[in-house]
Formats: C-alpha cells, structure tokens, sequence
C-alpha cells in the first residue's frame, strides 16, 4: 500500500491507536526504570497524559485539522503528568503547531511538524538532557528532514524514521552512563516510539483499539462549614465550568471584556487562557449566558452545572443526619471543618501523599493539598484545579518530587491571573524545609530566595525495597532486597531494614548535621521507628532525631538530615 497524504480523519484514527499501543506497553516501560524501585511510572504518566488528548479527540465527529489540533493539544497539556509526560505533551503542542495550518499532511508538512516539536520540547526544559526521550525525538526529526525529496509516501518515510528513532534508543545507554550500568534504555523514549509505531500501525491498516482508563480520584481538600450559611447566602446558585476549544486568537482585550462580562453575571470567576484553550469557571444565575458568550470564542468541551442550592440543602440533610447519629452514641464528633478562608496576599500548594505528611503540610499553612507523588504523578490539570482553589494573588507550589516540577511549571504558564511561584522542591523533606523559612512580609524575591537556601540544606533520604535483580551504584541487589536512597544514589542494600535505613542515614550525616527527621509510612511503625531513632541518638549524641508519622506508601522510611 502507499499513502501519500494523511487527513484529518485518517490522523484522528492514527492518535487514538498510538495511545492504544502506548498503553498496551505501559508497564513494560514502567520497569524500564534504572533504579529498580517499585514506583517506576514513565509508562503510566505517559499514558494517562495521551489518554487526557484522546478524551478531547473522541469528542469530535468528522473534525477539520485545526480541531483535531486543538484537542491534541489542548487535551495533552492539560493532563501531562510526570517529567516524561510533560515532554509528550510538547512535543504535540509542537507537532500541532504546524499541522493545524493545512486541510492535509504532507511529507514535507510532516517533516516540519517534527521539527517544530522537538523545538518546543527543548524550550519547556530548563536543562535538557541527552540519552532521553528528547534525544528520540530529534533522531526522528532529523531522519524525517533527511528523507525530503526522497520519497512521497508515508509508509517509506514513516518505516524508515521509526527504524532510526529505534537505533537512537539503543544509543541512549552511550549517553547516559546510569542507563548503561542498569541495563535499560530510556524510558521515555521507548513510550514516544511506541507512540509513533502505534500510529504508523493504524496507518498502514491496522485497528489498534484504546481501553477507557480508569478515572483518577481527585481530593478536596478545603471544605466550607455548612452550618455557617443557608441557601440564601448563595447569591449565585449554578457553578459552571467549561473550556474553550478557541477558534481565533484570545488576545489580551478578549480575556478582558471576557472576564468583566462574567463578572457581570456571576462570581467567583476563574479564567485561565493559553494558545488554544481557555478554562473557565463562575456561580451564575443563569449558566446560558456564560455559554453563550463563550461560544463567540470557539466550540465548549468538558460542560459542568451544578445546582449549588440543591447540593447546599442535600448536604445539610446529611449534616443532620450525622448530627443526630452523633447526639444518639452511634458515632463519635468529628473535628469542626475550617470556613472557608478570605481574600489573602499569600496562598500555598503541596504536592503531598499519606495522611501524616498530609497534617505536617496543613499545621504549616498549605492551603491546597495535592494527592500524589512517586506512584502517581499530579497531572497540569490538578495543578490549575488547586490554583483555581487557592483564593491569594501570589501562590507558592510546592512540587516535593523532581518528576512533578516540569508539570507545576506548566501550570504556571497557563495562569495569568495570579502569580504562581514554583518552589522546585525534589523531596517531601525540602518542601517543608521551604514552607518552615517563608516569613510573612517579606517580597516574594526574598522568600524565594530563602526557601531556596533552605532546601539546599537538607539532605533526603529514602527506605524501599528492590522490585528485581540488577547492579548499580557498585552494588549487587536481589530481588526484594531492602534498599536506602539519598539524593543521588543507592546508598545501602540487605534483607534486614533497619540496618538498611541506619546505614543509610550515616552515610548522610555531616560534622555540622544538627537534626534527623524520621517519617514512617504506612508499612512501617511507630516502635520500629524509635528503635532506629535510639541506635543512633547512642552513637550521635550531638544529633536531635525526631520521629514523624507520615504513612506514605511504598517508602517504608523518608528521612532528612540538616
């Protein structure tokens, strides 16, 4: 067969099988990690980053290029989790970019586009580093503008730059000593070539179909006492939100008259714009309005009313019920939920995961937490929900793991609104590091700056156990074994935990180590916790150990020295 062109319909197809095929090879590359924890998740990101773009592209029945584009791309964004995942959704941002200007693909539309995406991932990443998926995406780019002239059909062309995005994927070991030593390639390059091979597949014929993944449980965190107001206090009685799928230009005028006309008919107004997409939400009196006037912009996606009246009296009917329970012996008095706070110049968002960790962050003032980490990545999108919560002009985020930053820093550029302030926190530890020097009014400048001081003091370190057998960091692990990380490597390894962690721990400690915090997770305990505590308050009299329920999954301990 030959295809000298691909439409819009024909792409369509081709997008949902290269997340079709993405997420039948989601684990393999998930153990594609080079340490070999059991929190490996450049698979998954990747795949629920495509799956958010194919939500976007099922919407469309018989789309132009530009709409197909959008809802890539826009869809992409949005739900990019994770280092890998944010790099998917550029390198799309980028690919759109060019494709959306035609009726049809060429070779050399195609060529372009390839380049055009790679651009726009380097650009996203503050350091790029070769051996990784960006590395991928320029062998193909480059294969892709070698090829012009040569050949007119797209199995030719797309055969032979997945062949070479291939051999570029087995060098990735040659460029990054740790993949060679752990014996893996990249990973996130193997889930981009997965995605073209997917793509190439449906292009030559073949049906390739997508699973409906599962949805991802999202957490409220701020709450408001539902004793504190009645039905008449609720001045605008629908909360509605949509996103706008833009057809033109949103200029800087456009947001403007937008925002003082849903001012006009509603509250609590959040709209947040980029280059294809804006997301809005306000309590209105009458939703068709806000539809309305937004359907001069584009065409509506992701459409939400709630009838916050109806909901205010079904959850008092509850609060009573629970009341009465309570009154009755049948259950015992929950702690008072806060109001809902005011207008305030600072506001604060962690990336969090256990319920101990959870209650540190919140006892220092986080107004928003996010539920996640190693094993699941918070996408874009959570990171705007949880500003679009947050009511401050200025917004600290705290990432706490270095595979959230890029997707905070996403977010970021896509709120115009408010003044977000990434705090590129890698642990846990360095968030609240951060959070404990933020000293209230003082310039935002300088309580970057301290913060950032701040986390350059602490040292992490981490306890879990090895999900199969390899050599890294000059040492021999078995499957199983029990494993201490610090911020760069595997410290210490061996069947017994606690001398694992306390191994771990020593080699952390410095002449001027002060303090030793010990977050226990949920399969470790309190007892076993001081045990260790104790062992080395005998050797390190000088040090003060404090010992913290954390209850995180897969970390059996999280420690941090400073």
């Amino acid at each position: 067969m030959s295809v000298s062109v691909i439409d819009a319909g024909l792409l369509k197809k081709m997008f949902i099988g290269a997340a079709a095929n993405l997420e039948s090879q989601k684990e393999i590359i998930n153990e594609l990690n080079v340490f070999p924890v059991p929190d490996g998740d450049t698979g998954t990101n990747m795949t629920m980053t495509i799956m958010s773009a194919v939500s976007e592209v099922n919407a469309l029945e018989d789309p132009s290029m530009e709409e197909l584009a959008k809802a890539i791309s826009s869809g992409s964004l949005r739900g990019a989790r994770g280092n890998s995942g944010v790099i998917l959704s550029q390198l799309l941002r980028g690919f759109t970019k060019v494709i959306k200007t035609v009726d049809v693909i060429d070779i050399e539309t195609a060529a372009n586009a390839f380049q055009k995406a790679v651009e726009t991932a380097y650009k996203a990443v503050m350091k790029p580093k070769e051996g990784t998926i960006l590395t991928v995406a320029k062998g193909g780019a480059d294969k892709a503008m070698e090829l012009l002239g040569t050949t007119d059909d797209f199995v030719v062309f797309g055969e032979k730059v997945i062949n070479y995005m291939a051999e570029v994927l087995e060098y990735t070991p040659e460029l990054l000593p740790v993949l060679k030593e752990a014996g893996v390639v990249d990973s996130g390059g193997t889930g981009l070539l997965e995605v073209m091979k997917g793509a190439f597949a449906v292009m030559c014929g073949k049906k390739l179909e997508v699973k409906t993944p599962e949805p991802v449980k999202k957490q409220e965190v701020k709450v408001v006492n539902t004793e504190d107001i009645s039905t008449s206090d609720i001045k605008f009685g629908y909360c509605t939100e949509f996103i706008i799928l833009l057809d033109n230009e949103f200029t800087e005028l456009d947001e403007t008259e937008f925002k003082a006309y849903l001012e006009s008919i509603g509250d609590s107004i959040v709209c947040v714009a980029d280059d294809e997409v804006v997301k809005v939400h306000v309590h209105t009196n009458d939703p068709g309005l806000a539809i309305q006037k937004a359907l001069t912009f584009g065409q509506l996606t992701r459409m939400k009313i709630d009838n916050m009246r109806e909901e205010h009296n079904e959850k008092l009917g509850l609060e009573a019920e629970k009341a009465e329970a309570v009154k009755s012996g049948a259950i015992k008095a929950a702690a008072v939920k806060p109001a809902a706070l005011p207008p305030k110049e600072n506001g604060f968002i962690a990336v969090s995961v256990g319920d101990g960790i959870n209650e540190i962050f919140k006892g220092l003032g986080v107004d928003y937490i996010i539920e996640g980490g190693q094993t699941m990545n918070p996408s874009t999108e959570d990171m705007l929900n949880a500003i679009a919560q947050v009511n401050a002009n200025n917004i600290f985020i705290f990432p706490n793991n270095k595979n959230i930053i890029l997707a905070a820093d996403q977010a970021k550029a896509m709120t115009n609104d408010k003044n977000i302030i990434v705090i590129p926190s890698k642990t846990v530890p360095q968030g609240i590091a951060a959070i404990i020097n933020f000293v209230s009014g003082k310039s935002i400048e300088e309580n970057e700056a301290s913060m950032k001081e701040a986390m350059e003091r602490i040292k992490t370190g981490s306890v879990t156990y090895a999900v199969r057998d390899t050599k890294i960091d000059g040492l021999e692990i078995k499957n199983g074994d029990f494993m201490g990380l610090d911020d760069h490597s595997i410290k210490s390894t061996g069947a017994d935990i606690s001398e694992v962690t306390i191994e771990l721990i020593k080699s952390m400690i410095e002449e001027d180590s002060e303090l030793i915090s010990i977050y226990y997770g949920a399969d470790a305990d309190e007892e076993s916790a001081n045990a260790i505590a104790d062992k080395l308050m005998e050797e390190y009299d000088y040090l003060d150990v404090e010992v913290h329920s954390g209850n995180q999954p897969v970390y059996y301990y999280i420690i941090s020295v400073e």
